[in-house]
């Protein structure tokens, strides 16, 4: 019964890192697409702060529902690796998002694909700062709860 707690409570925790991971792309990508607009923190205006509060979270649903079997089968091997450096997860996130944009690429709808050198950039860095932020959140206690047990 201790082992099925444990189980949950690191689904738990996974499933918060994987909300936490996704929100932190998704404000890394609108804050990317503001400063490519030309926008810069003197500049921003009460209602550009005000749409960050609705973009970030309608942003990071979409980033959790492209991302989640990459980031599933991710989470699985860090789990029984028990891989807790910040660099696994920035360059799983990495690989994350290129295999996101090689599933869109491939996907034969053209108005989808991402082409341009700057927004593939983008998104393997937003990939890479979702990483790091599922790390921060629950990476570093990945496989804790099998092998601290004897």
């Amino acid at each position: 019964m201790i082992r099925l707690v444990g189980y949950l409570v690191r689904f738990t925790v996974i499933l918060f890192g994987y909300a936490v991971a996704s929100l932190a792309a998704s404000a890394f990508l609108n804050v990317l697409f503001l400063a490519s607009l030309g926008y810069a923190p003197e500049h921003a205006r009460p209602t550009a702060t005000a749409s960050l509060y609705f973009s970030i979270p309608f942003v990071a649903l979409f980033v959790a529902y492209f991302a989640l079997m990459p980031t599933s089968v991710v989470i699985l091997v860090a789990e029984i690796l028990g891989r807790r450096d910040w660099l696994f997860y920035a360059l799983a996130g990495a690989v994350v998002a290129a295999v996101f944009l090689g599933l869109v690429d491939h996907s034969g709808d053209t108005t989808f694909a991402v082409t341009d050198t700057s927004a593939i950039m983008a998104v393997i860095g937003g990939g890479m700062v979702g990483g790091i932020f599922y790390w921060l959140s629950a990476g570093r206690w990945a496989g804790s709860w099998w092998q601290g047990e004897p």
